[in-house]
C-alpha cells in the first residue's frame, strides 16, 4: 500500500498541566514556524481567553510544523493539542480520529494521573502507536525512574493480551519550557543531554506511521471539527481519509440522517504553524478546512458525488452530569446583560451544539428552561461562563448525576 512518507499526523495527550500546550509552543519556535523576533505570547494555542486565564486547554487544536530530518527529508507534522482535564474528554476522542500516533506526556514529579489513564485507554483503543514522553525532567522534585515504572504499571493495567508489542514504546525526556529533549535518561532534576527537540522529532518520525492511502480510491474526508470565518461563514475541519480535494471540487456531502447531497467547496484551506493558507488541492492523510457547506456538523463525510462512501459516525462517552439552563427569572433581569429572552438562550445552546460533540440539551417542562448534559461539572462551568461573557443572563440549577436504567 503506499504511503506519504512526507507527512505526519500526531496528538499530544496528558494529564491537565503536564505540559502539552508548552512542548507545542517549542515544537513551532524549532520548526521555524515564527521569526526570531517576533512578538509572541506563550501557549500560543491557547487560544480563547478562558483558557489562558485558567491554564488550561479546552478545545482541541491543530496546527502543523515543518521538519528536516536528519536524512535531509522535509516532513510536515500536524499536531492536534488536547486538553488534559476530563470532562474536555470529547475534545480528546474527536482529536484521535485525525491522527496516526500519539505523544504521552507524563510530568516527572507528578507521574500518571486519573486523565493519564483515561486517554491512554483512548488511545490503546484505537491501537495507536505511543511515544511516552516524560516532561518536566529539570523540576528539582524530578523523580524519572519511578515515573517511568508507574508508567509502565499503567501500560500493564490497560494493554490487551494481544497488544503486547505496544509495551515496546520508545520514550522521550523533555524539558518543554526550556525546548530541550534527549533520548537518555538524565538524573533528576537535570536538563536533557541535547539542547533541542531534535531527538523528539526524529522519534515522531520513526515511530509514528505515514499515512496509508488506495491509488485511485474514491474521495472520503471526515469532518472531525467545526470553526467559523467572517468571511467565509463555517469551516469543516476534515481528515482526508482516501482520494484528493480540490478548490471548487463538487463533492457527495453524507449526511447523519443517510441521505446525501451534492454540494461545491468554494474554499480550501491548510494548516501551515498557526495560520491557514489556501491550497489548490489536499491527498490523503491531509489536514484541511473547507468552506461552502453552511450545515455541516462533525462526523459527516464528503466524498465522491458518483460512488459516495460515507465513513463511521464518531461516537463519544455518555454525558455524567446534568444542570439546568433558563432565563433570569429574577426581579432585577436586564441590568447586567442584554441577551436575557429564551429564544436567545435556546439558540445560543443549539449553535454550541453544533461544534461540541459531547454535550446534550433536552426540554423541560418549562418553556424557558432547557437540561444541558454534559462529561462534568468543569464543562458546564465554562459553558456558563462564556454565555456571561456573551451578555447573557442566566438562571442555572445545582448538577446532578445523569441516570440510566439498563435492563430494567
Amino acid at each position: 500500500m503506499p504511503i506519504r512518507n512526507d507527512l505526519r499526523n500526531v496528538a499530544i495527550i496528558a494529564h491537565v498541566d503536564h505540559g502539552k500546550t508548552t512542548l507545542v509552543d517549542a515544537m513551532l519556535w524549532q520548526s521555524g514556524a515564527f521569526r526570531a523576533n517576533q512578538d509572541v505570547k506563550t501557549q500560543v494555542m491557547d487560544s480563547m481567553d478562558l483558557e489562558r486565564e485558567k491554564g488550561i486547554t479546552i478545545l482541541a487544536k491543530n496546527t502543523a510544523v515543518e521538519h528536516m530530518t536528519d536524512a535531509g527529508e522535509k516532513v510536515t507534522i500536524n499536531i492536534i493539542d488536547t486538553p488534559g482535564h476530563a470532562d474536555f474528554g470529547g475534545e480528546v476522542e474527536r482529536g484521535l480520529e485525525m491522527v496516526d500516533g500519539v505523544l504521552l506526556l507524563v510530568d516527572a514529579s507528578e507521574g500518571p494521573l486519573p486523565q493519564t489513564r483515561f486517554v491512554l485507554r483512548k488511545a490503546l483503543a484505537k491501537d495507536l502507536p505511543i511515544i511516552v514522553v516524560i516532561n518536566k525532567v529539570d523540576r528539582q522534585d524530578a523523580r524519572i525512574k519511578e515515573v517511568l515504572d508507574e508508567t509502565y504499571a499503567l501500560f500493564m493495567d490497560l494493554v490487551e493480551d494481544d497488544q503486547a508489542h505496544i509495551l515496546d514504546f520508545p520514550i522521550v525526556y523533555c524539558a518543554a519550557k526550556a525546548g530541550r529533549a534527549s533520548l537518555n535518561m538524565p538524573d533528576d532534576g537535570g536538563f536533557p543531554d541535547s539542547d533541542n527537540l531534535q531527538p523528539l522529532f526524529e522519534t515522531i518520525f520513526t515511530t509514528i506511521p505515514a499515512p496509508e492511502y488506495e491509488e485511485g480510491a474514491v474521495l472520503q474526508a471526515h469532518v472531525t471539527n467545526l470553526d467559523a470565518s467572517p468571511y467565509l461563514g463555517r469551516l469543516a475541519l476534515c481528515r482526508i481519509v482516501s482520494g484528493t480535494m480540490t478548490r471548487g471540487q463538487t463533492v457527495a456531502w453524507c449526511k447523519h440522517d443517510g441521505t446525501v447531497q451534492n454540494v461545491r467547496l468554494s474554499e480550501l484551506l491548510m494548516t501551515k504553524a498557526l495560520d491557514r493558507a489556501p491550497a489548490e488541492s489536499a491527498g490523503p492523510g491531509d489536514i484541511v478546512a473547507i468552506a461552502g457547506i453552511s450545515e455541516i456538523t462533525i462526523g459527516e463525510t464528503l466524498s465522491d458525488p458518483e460512488n459516495p462512501q460515507p465513513l463511521p459516525l464518531i461516537h463519544v462517552d455518555e454525558p455524567s452530569i446534568s444542570m439546568t439552563i433558563g432565563i433570569n427569572t429574577s426581579p432585577l433581569a436586564g441590568q447586567s446583560g442584554k441577551n436575557v429572552t429564551a429564544r436567545l438562550v435556546k439558540n445560543r445552546l443549539d449553535t454550541e451544539l453544533v461544534g461540541n460533540v459531547s454535550i446534550r440539551v433536552l426540554p423541560t417542562e418549562r418553556p424557558d428552561t432547557w437540561e444541558v448534559q454534559g462529561r462534568g461539572e468543569l464543562q458546564l462551568a465554562i459553558l456558563v461562563e462564556m454565555m456571561r461573557r456573551e451578555s447573557f443572563e442566566l438562571t442555572v440549577g445545582k448538577p446532578q448525576v445523569v441516570t440510566r436504567v439498563v435492563d430494567g
